[in-house]
């Protein structure tokens, strides 16, 4: 099976993720929440630095579990034009 590159939007969606799972996640360390979520650390490290774009879906559900954050409100931040992003959770 051969991958497609990613386009620049799910690279930017990728960025978007990593800064919004960095700001839920506070001052709780990386490593406690990599281990409650049951991924390594070095995979939450990767996809908070936007170094994996397009994490796995069951991943990111047990990330968002571990922070208390709802899978419907990730998509919506992450899926907004970069202009907006970080609206809601600035304010």
């Amino acid at each position: 099976m051969v991958r497609l590159p990613l386009t620049p939007e799910e690279l930017e969606r990728g960025r978007r993720l990593g800064a919004l799972l960095r700001q839920a996640r506070g001052e709780r360390s990386l490593l406690e929440t990599a281990l409650d979520a049951r991924v390594s650390p070095e995979t939450l490290r990767k996809i908070e630095s936007g170094r994996v774009a397009t994490p796995a879906f069951p991943t990111i559900a047990a990330i968002a579990a571990v922070l208390g954050l709802s899978l419907d409100a990730i998509w919506a931040e992450i899926d907004r034009p970069a202009a907006r992003a970080g609206e809601r959770l600035a304010s």
